[in-house]
């Protein structure tokens, strides 16, 4: 299985940096020409390809959601964070929920596409370095995908699980996004078997075993005080880690 993974590794790496540098300066066009409607457009689609893109290393996404999430008001993904694989499926699958990631600033640059998204779409670009700057930001997030009626995405590890197991979840993130969108929703989402894309390390790509995305039911955030809620939504997450 190994030695397959070399074989394939090369094809997805060029495959997928081919349409990371395709879809950069079609996002320009999407935003500078057609606005934030343009924008929107070229970054679901380029999310689907990448999912996609995905079958090169013989890996199926599945995002298994039994809920009618509400429309017309904020929700807050929240979710466990195995790899980079995690995002395109949440942005392709949730995009009538115009998804915004709460990221840290270093993405902001440097990558095709990724770091324009970031940038220009509506994303948290925080400072872990810089409390100051990290508050001020999540506070400016929160209250505009309030205005806009978007979504967030926070992975309140903070940073990408290596093996599958989950870290502890940091409060404060969420909590600023709550703070500001309490007549929205938390829905948890459980992330399993992203992380089995770098079991090897950087390279090869580990191949064949498929991603699933569990979504959970949304709890309302003006039900529950925030420690209940913080507790509640990370036993619902890690209970359904595989």
């Amino acid at each position: 299985m190994k030695i397959l993974s070399y074989i394939l590794s090369p094809i997805f790496a060029f495959v997928f940096f081919l349409l990371l540098i395709i879809f950069h300066p079609l996002q320009w066009i999407g935003l500078n020409v057609f606005g934030y409607k343009g924008h929107k457009l070229v970054v679901d689609v380029m999310n689907w390809v990448l999912v996609k893109s995905l079958l090169v290393l013989a890996i199926r996404v599945k995002v298994e959601n039994e809920y009618e999430l509400p429309l017309n008001t904020t929700l807050v993904f929240v979710s466990n964070h195995q790899g980079i694989f995690d995002i395109p499926p949440i942005i392709s699958t949730f995009k009538k929920h115009h998804p915004k990631f709460v990221s840290k600033i270093e993405l902001g640059k440097g990558i095709p596409s990724i770091s324009y998204n970031l940038r220009k779409g509506g994303a948290a670009l925080i400072d872990r370095k810089d409390g100051k700057q990290a508050i001020a930001t999540l506070v400016d997030f929160a209250k505009n995908i309030n205005k806009n009626k978007w979504s967030a995405v926070i992975f309140p590890e903070g940073t990408r699980s290596r093996n599958g197991n989950s870290k502890s979840f940091a409060s404060s993130g969420l909590k600023i996004i709550t703070k500001y969108n309490k007549e929205g929703y938390v829905v948890p989402l459980t992330i399993n078997n992203s992380w089995k894309v770098f079991k090897y390390g950087k390279f090869p790509f580990g191949i064949g075993t498929p991603i699933t995305i569990t979504t959970h039911e949304p709890i309302k955030i003006n039900t529950l005080p925030f420690k209940e809620l913080l507790e509640k939504t990370e036993t619902i997450i890690k209970e359904h880690i595989k």
